[in-house]
């Protein structure tokens, strides 16, 4: 296997996930990043919508320091956050000719040496772009662009909160795993109701579960757990709003490695378990990418480019991986990786469940799914939920009258607790 150069490897906030190399907007057109010239840091656009993909240098007066973090809005300005003692100062970075035109957007301040605050991955529509800023006891989700009067404090969550997720294609509802209590659990914060928080993972009572990536076409969820081996993380996959059960592939274990999703094949709507999905593998003798379906259980490995931007990359709905990178030669460029046809995967292997409760939660099948039926009986009433995670609210499992006609987003349904089981599928 050829290592590829791997630019970032720094941990994500929650000490497991590699920050990937670059941001890129949700439908693709731009990306930004912090390019290096010698032993300064200077902000990067990437315009990738057009024949060929180009960079566009966004310097300021001075270096970046170290902290500081970039984000392609919709428009093609770049959001900078920029830490200054105790204050995390926003602005919208563009091209104005030679220079670079910069306008404040504000700050947000954090006196507390303790708290910790990050920019969430980009938002649905490019408009809006978020923070996530952590303390000792909660969590604050703020509103950083995109909003008439500067940042805005939309949520407070208690417990420490890290990841970040968007569940759906409005930019309304956002997953986030919270520590508290000594264990980790996803909860989904709406957004268009004043951030309420309620449960969405929680494999089995004493687990750590973690949702790594989403899709919203399909619901499939990529999911990191220790429910099936405690003590130790497994990867694991389920679709939203499904009663089947979440999985975790032997395939998804390589040895001496960290596997970490990055992207999912969008517009399978009815298929998830066919959803093409994107790997980082990251080892002691570097980097590679690897793609798996869930219903193949097979992971193929392939040598990333040269000077991969680590981490990131998206791809179409008709099968094929774009992977940014940048070399000496090729200072902005795009590898374009059909994906495996299905037909060359094998299947029939074991794989570890964990069960959902039938009041809703993820699994292995969605509608038009093909996931086997699991045996073991679940804790609960019994009730099953509908497929499409809008057609019922979280807590009862029945349709809300009372939901206003223009709060009508998709609402997931929690995965409560559940025992685990064992299966061999064929």
């Amino acid at each position: 296997m050829t290592a590829c150069a791997i630019e970032s490897t720094a941990a994500g906030d929650d000490g497991r996930t590699p920050r990937p190399g670059c941001a890129i907007t949700v439908d693709g057109s731009y990306a930004a990043r912090l390019a290096r010239r010698g032993d300064c840091l200077f902000p990067e656009r990437w315009t990738l919508d057009g024949p060929e993909p180009y960079a566009v240098p966004l310097p300021g007066n001075q270096p970046e320091e170290p902290g500081t973090e970039v984000q392609p809005m919709g428009d093609g300005r770049v959001l900078i956050r920029r830490p200054a003692a105790g204050r995390h100062i926003f602005s919208l970075l563009y091209p104005t000719g030679p220079d670079t035109g910069e306008l404040p957007l504000g700050a947000v301040e954090c006196p507390d040496e303790g708290t910790r605050l990050r920019l969430l991955p980009p938002a649905p529509g490019g408009e809006k772009a978020y923070a996530l800023a952590v303390g000792r006891r909660s969590s604050a989700v703020w509103q950083v662009a995109g909003g008439a009067f500067g940042p805005e404090h939309l949520a407070e969550i208690p417990g420490r909160c890290s990841g970040g997720v968007w569940l759906d294609a409005t930019g309304r509802m956002l997953a986030l795993d919270r520590e508290a209590g000594g264990r980790t659990k996803t909860v989904v914060v709406d957004l268009g109701r004043a951030g309420e928080v309620s449960p969405l993972l929680q494999i089995a009572a004493d687990s750590d579960d973690r949702l790594l990536l989403a899709d919203p076409d399909s619901g499939l969820l990529l999911i990191r757990s220790d429910a099936p081996s405690p003590g130790r993380d497994r990867l694991g996959w389920g679709v939203l709003g499904s009663t089947l059960p979440v999985r975790f592939p032997d395939c998804l274990r390589v040895d001496g490695c960290t596997v970490t999703p990055f992207a999912i094949q969008p517009g399978q709507i009815l298929t998830p378990e066919h959803c093409a999905v994107a790997l980082r593998i990251d080892g002691a003798l570097g980097g590679w990418v690897g793609v798996w379906r869930p219903v193949a259980r097979q992971i193929h490995h392939l040598p990333a480019p040269e000077g991969w931007l680590a981490g990131a990359g998206r791809w179409t709905v008709d099968g094929v991986l774009h992977l940014p990178y940048a070399t000496a030669e090729a200072p902005c460029a795009v590898a374009r990786v059909p994906a495996p046809s299905e037909g060359t995967e094998e299947t029939g292997e074991t794989e570890e469940t964990g069960r959902t409760e039938r009041t809703g939660g993820v699994g292995s099948a969605g509608a038009g799914g093909r996931g086997p039926e699991d045996p073991v009986e679940a804790e609960g009433d019994g009730t099953a939920v509908p497929g499409a995670p809008g057609s019922c609210s979280p807590e009862s499992g029945e349709p809300s009258p009372q939901d206003p006609p223009d709060a009508a987003a998709p609402r997931p349904v929690p995965l409560q607790q559940a025992p685990l089981g064992r299966l061999v599928t064929n």
